[in-house]
């Protein structure tokens, strides 16, 4: 089977569907004799539903637009009936909504749609309260059904291991659709409106499994009934859902057999009280995911330990949207191989122990090496899993118990190079903006990242304004992921070069005179020396330096200076280089030179890739900072902690991650406490890794299983993942969420700030929490950056982006009035290039490019423990290009041995476009340690942070005589063909013989929403 690319850019090319008009100006509009207020253009059916105005509407959805399928909106607008939600706001409108013809007709529109929905409320999987078609009745108050039911003559459709569509009980209302084509913008689902029986399509008609469906939940999210529904709510969410099927059926008969002589209201009333008896036993509570930066927020629905669904919808970030992990992906937390003791090595064999032997060992042991070797022998190392509480407390542990700056967290494995970029040119080392802004960007640029795989929900947002014409996307990469596909332009740079195209752009935008002289003039310092570094960066230099030609460069330099409003988006693709920190530099430079910092719709973004890896730093999980990125050295900041914590901060810089490694191989450094990262398989150069956990004397890892890296340890505590606890996250935003225990922790783990308290306790520390609120109070007193986080003001989905005043106000947009400097001026940093180190030979003839794919989450720990997951992406592989293939003799599934000069390992091939010529790309996931492409990376790294340079790799590989399955198996989406189009697609049901808006025809008014030119690319 081959791989079907994405589709083209001139596939992409169509008007769109629904989308929300732009706010207009104010006018009134009168609505059952009451005059509201409103913004011309909004749709009408927001203003009845700000006005509290019951009025039914099933396939309207705030965050999707006005669809126009359902017709049950309809309502009287200056005397003649029309639709609510595809009704455009003007001034002085006069709308009825309970006249006897528009109640004639919201009734008729409703007998129409169940007639497509068989009902039976009663034993409904999805009777919880929340069913728009269940509700719907209630509200126009029908006691008959007068069209019967037919069944559509299709089967059910289980081939996805997370959801199901069942066609018998869809309305056709359009909703997942639209979701699909224009929120997510995947573009596997449509209508066959054409068709005798209409149903929702994938890819045309191929079974869900077998389609380009990347499990992103999006359509049974918003799906209005049971039609599209979670594996795990079928047969467990109610209290008669889990009878056998010949029962179940036999129920329905008898339901339905009484409904011609009671009418369907007693009928309704019996689900209601079956459905409110569910909220005795059916647990939802608010949590932040636990995978990617995103910050997508969301409602768990439990039984006990049982997680039935997640249900997403209030999500700053995310509103409606997940990715498969997101919304599929926490079968992980009950898995079998949680650790429930805490495991003490004796005589080279791990023993269960209680919690009382394992801390007093731990404390015991780390005071012991103190004692004998200095507080600097010991260094700690927190989670970006964990919360922000737990990550301050492994800070304070180490300053305030110990004594040392050895600590660190996984940023300085990929966005410690960008935090120094943006701390160096504009002063606080985070995005910029938020999500908000990307989405209102006249063009986003992305970077030497893969967003739609990394940053799901964020990508969704890129790829929805570029298909509603309102941004014009660019990509740089050396890879063609879906992004690079779907862009106006994709540009592919020699691997290590950004740098270079960069610095040649900004200096054609100063030499064409294309700059923002004014906004250089008022608010950027060090513009004289920036330009003398930018002489030798040539657009022809960077042809030769890069591979792009000087005329696309010049194109797009012309391009960007033309722009209104631009965000550049990065990741490991730029930090993870020899010259990480100084190419994230030049990017904020480039962002200077043209003004685009300080305005809705601009700003850096370097993508945080671990839930709480933006947390982690700020809660001072540094060397050489405290929370909020004070320095150690810094007299005010030391007075503080001195008046919190009792101890006078050391002023020496400490170590970090990739220096902690060599000080264990040096022997100085004795002791490590390791919290949540599985660092044996993700650090660079796994093999000298393993090196220095032999050489420790003392070592402590905290995790949630027996992990690869556990096997090195001495003590192995066992945690609780974010669902069993509560805290705070930060997502890439800067945004700080609360998260709620969703269920109790796992019997024998414990949160990990509750291990910390008890360690520190007992080596003589008075910490006194009974709650993470309290660390977050501390956090506040000590953190000018979180003055007034609260978690009162985190209450529900309540959220803030730091830095947040005593008051409360948070700053969404930084830098509207002025830089993060004394002056308040931003400084261009000069341009300074370092090319790669390790550039193929003829030895090592091929490059290595490696990252995440979107099935997985970074080592594979969490995401392999779900099957359904595990089972579209099963095992790691190596991307071999198809020029490569034939040159070597490669097919998909031939095993190959990859060779570079710090080790090797044994992958499956898998032959894609997506890589070109001498590029091999291998996912960081992997089942088995031996197959970690991090026994392939080298120890280089970024000269200002220490970042490793993982993609500075040359290897060779060796084809070997095996060949086996296909390492990406035929249910895999990425051999699907999607189907792209405007949305709905509402008026190929219109023209339909059968189709009669409920009270006659309704002729197509110039002004309604789905006609409207203007309306396009403006979402809410």
């Amino acid at each position: 089977m081959r791989e079907t690319d994405v589709p083209n850019d001139a596939q992409l090319r169509f008007t769109v569907g629904p989308t929300r008009p732009p706010p207009g100006p104010e006018v009134t509009v009168t609505v059952d004799g009451a005059v509201h207020t409103a913004r011309a253009g909004e749709p009408l059916l927001d203003v009845i539903n700000r006005a509290q105005i019951e009025l039914a509407q099933v396939c309207y959805h705030p965050q999707l637009g006005p669809i126009q399928t359902c017709d049950t909106c309809a309502v009287e607008i200056d005397g003649a009936l029309g639709r609510a939600c595809g009704t455009p706001v003007r001034a002085g409108l006069v709308v009825r909504t309970q006249t006897n013809a528009a109640r004639a007709a919201q009734r008729d529109a409703y007998d129409r749609l169940i007639a497509n929905h068989d009902l039976y409320c009663t034993v409904c999987d999805n009777n919880n309260g929340n069913c728009t078609v269940h509700n719907t009745l209630g509200v126009l108050r029908l006691e008959h059904q007068t069209r019967p039911f037919q069944p559509k003559g299709y089967p059910k459709d289980d081939t996805n291991p997370f959801y199901r569509y069942d066609p018998d009980q869809c309305i056709l209302c359009g909703r997942c659709v639209e979701a699909c084509q224009n929120v997510q913008v995947n573009e596997t689902l449509t209508i066959n409106w054409e068709a005798e029986q209409p149903r929702v399509l994938w890819d045309g008609g191929k079974p869900i499994g077998e389609s380009s469906c990347v499990s992103c939940g999006h359509c049974v999210t918003v799906c209005p009934c049971n039609a599209l529904m979670e594996t795990g709510m079928l047969g467990e969410a109610g209290l008669f859902t889990g009878i056998p099927l010949p029962v179940w059926d036999a129920a329905i008969d008898v339901v339905k057999g009484v409904e011609g002589s009671t009418g369907l209201r007693p009928i309704m009333n019996v689900s209601e009280i079956e459905s409110a008896a569910r909220d005795g036993y059916v647990q939802k509570t608010k949590t932040v995911c636990t995978y990617c930066g995103v910050g997508c927020s969301f409602d768990v629905w439990t039984h006990d330990r049982q997680l039935l669904k997640v249900e997403p919808g209030q999500g700053h970030a995310n509103g409606i949207s997940t990715c498969v992990k997101g919304k599929f992906g926490w079968e992980y937390v009950n898995s079998p191989d949680r650790l429930t003791s805490p495991l003490i090595r004796e005589g080279g064999r791990f023993q269960e122990a209680t919690w009382d032997e394992a801390l007093d060992l731990v404390a015991r042991r780390l005071a012991d090496v103190r004692a004998a070797h200095g507080p600097d022998a010991l260094a700690f190392v927190a989670s970006s899993k964990a919360t922000n509480e737990e990550a301050f407390l492994v800070q304070k542990f180490a300053r305030q118990v110990i004594g040392t700056n050895n600590v660190d967290n996984c940023s300085r494995y990929c966005q410690s190079p960008a935090t120094a970029g943006l701390v160096g040119t504009v002063g606080i080392g985070g995005d910029s903006g938020t999500i908000h802004d990307i989405e209102q960007a006249s063009m986003v640029i992305t970077i030497g990242s893969n967003a739609a795989e990394s940053h799901p929900v964020l990508a969704a947002r890129v790829k929805r304004a570029q298909k509603l014409g309102r941004t014009r996307l660019v990509v740089f990469d050396i890879r063609e992921h879906e992004l690079a596909r779907r862009a106006d332009t994709f540009i592919r740079p020699r691997p290590g070069t950004d740098f270079v195209w960069l610095s040649a752009v900004s200096r054609f935008i100063v030499d064409q005179g294309l700059q923002d002289r004014a906004f250089l003039n008022d608010r950027v310092n060090g513009l004289e020396e920036y330009l003398e570094s930018l002489s030798p960066y040539t657009l022809e230099y960077a042809e030769q330096e890069t591979g792009i030609p000087a005329l696309t460069l010049e194109a797009f330099a012309r391009d960007l200076a033309a722009q209104r409003s631009v965000c550049i988006l990065w990741a490991m693709g730029v930090t993870q280089q020899c010259g990480g920190s100084d190419t994230s530099a030049a990017i904020s430079n480039l962002l200077l030179l043209t003004g685009n910092y300080g305005r809705t719709g601009t700003g850096a973004y370097p993508l945080r890739g671990h839930n709480n890896v933006q947390g982690a730093s700020d809660m001072g999980a540094m060397p050489d900072q405290v929370s909020g990125y004070q320095k150690v050295t810094d007299p005010l900041t030391v007075q503080r902690h001195q008046r919190e914590w009792g101890v006078t901060l050391r002023p020496e810089r400490g170590l970090d991650n990739t220096q902690m490694v060599d000080a264990a191989i040096d022997g100085q450094l004795r002791a490590l406490w390791l919290t949540g990262e599985e660092m044996s398989l993700t650090d660079s150069n796994a093999n000298h890794l393993e090196q220095g956990y032999e050489a420790l004397e003392f070592f402590v890892v905290q995790d949630l299983y027996f992990t690869n890296t556990a096997r090195y340890a001495d003590v192995v505590l066992p945690a609780t993942p974010s669902l069993e606890k509560e805290g705070t996250f930060t997502s890439t935003e800067r945004r700080i969420q609360r998260l709620y225990q969703v269920m109790a922790p796992l019997k024998g783990s414990r949160p990990d700030w509750q291990i910390y308290t008890a360690v520190a306790n007992r080596m003589g520390a008075s910490w006194t929490y009974t709650h993470p609120a309290e660390i977050m109070a501390e956090i506040a007193r000590l953190t000018p950056f979180y003055a007034g986080v609260t978690y009162d003001r985190l209450a529900g989905y309540r959220s803030l982006c730091w830095p947040v005043a005593e008051d409360g106000t948070d700053t969404p947009l930084l830098y509207r009035d002025r830089f993060h400097f004394p002056d308040g001026r931003a400084r261009l940093h000069p341009a300074a290039y370092q090319p790669r180190r390790n550039a193929p030979d003829a030895e090592y003839d091929l490059h290595l490019n490696s990252g995440r794919m979107l099935e997985h989450f970074h080592e594979g720990n969490m995401t392999f423990r779900v099957h359904g997951i595990a089972g579209k992406a099963p095992d790691a592989f190596v991307e071999v290009s198809p020029e490569l293939a034939a040159e070597r003799g490669v097919q998909s599934g031939q095993w190959v041995r990859l060779v570079s000069p710090n080790g090797a390992v044994r992958l499956r091939a898998h032959v894609t476009g997506r890589v070109h010529g001498h590029e091999l790309y291998v996912p960081m996931n992997a089942r088995h340690a031996t197959d970690a492409v991090n026994r392939l990376t080298g120890s280089g790294g970024d000269t200002i942070t220490n970042t490793p340079a993982y993609k500075d790799t040359s290897v060779r590989m060796e084809v070997l005589h095996d060949v086996g399955e296909n390492p990406l198996p035929p249910t895999n989406h990425r051999y699907g063909h999607p189907t792209p189009q405007g949305g709905v697609e509402v008026e190929r049901k219109w023209a339909r013989p059968d189709y009669v808006f409920p009270g006659g025809p309704l002729p197509m008014h110039g002004d309604s929403l789905n006609a409207r030119s203007d309306a396009l690319g403006t979402d809410d």
